[in-house]
């Protein structure tokens, strides 16, 4: 009779997780890429499920030049936004981050760092599901060699 009774309760749970969506684990929700001092990132590609509400993202610049010299940060855009960010960072200048200010295409952004340092940030992921979205570095002539897609799986 014990047996039966956790049979029966086991299958209660089942179906009462039948349907629910699935939520993503922590581990899922952060993503940590490093940068280098030969003007790359380690990946070209990024994605985290759709039960992510949030991303939480470390940038570790794994090289020993300085901010100044071979700084890097990551930012996200849209694909068809990310190039004319990048001309517009350029112009920004060193203490914007190369970034222009207050832009709503820049959907998220780290701080440039420089060897040997590490950054975070966390942002939201409403709206950004079924996007083409791009990641990149905007440092003076980074972008064309740092790059990659970013993706909220569906």
């Amino acid at each position: 009779m014990t047996i039966i009774k956790g049979l029966l309760a086991t299958a209660g749970l089942a179906a009462g997780l039948i349907g629910t969506p699935a939520l993503a684990s922590d581990d899922a929700c952060q993503l940590t890429i490093e940068s280098n001092d030969q003007l790359q990132f380690d990946r070209d590609s990024l994605s985290v499920p759709a039960s992510c509400d949030s991303v939480s993202l470390t940038l570790e610049h794994t090289g020993s030049m300085p901010a100044d010299a071979m700084g890097h940060n990551w930012v996200l855009a849209a694909t068809a936004d990310a190039q004319a960010l990048a001309m517009d960072g350029m112009r920004a200048g060193p203490d914007a981050d190369y970034l222009p200010e207050g832009d709503n295409r820049v959907i998220a952004a780290t701080e440039i760092i420089g060897g040997g340092e590490s950054t975070r940030i966390t942002f939201e992921t409403a709206g950004l599901a079924g996007r083409d979205l791009t990641f990149f570095c905007s440092f003076p002539g980074h972008f064309a060699s740092m790059q990659g897609s970013f993706r909220v799986q569906e």
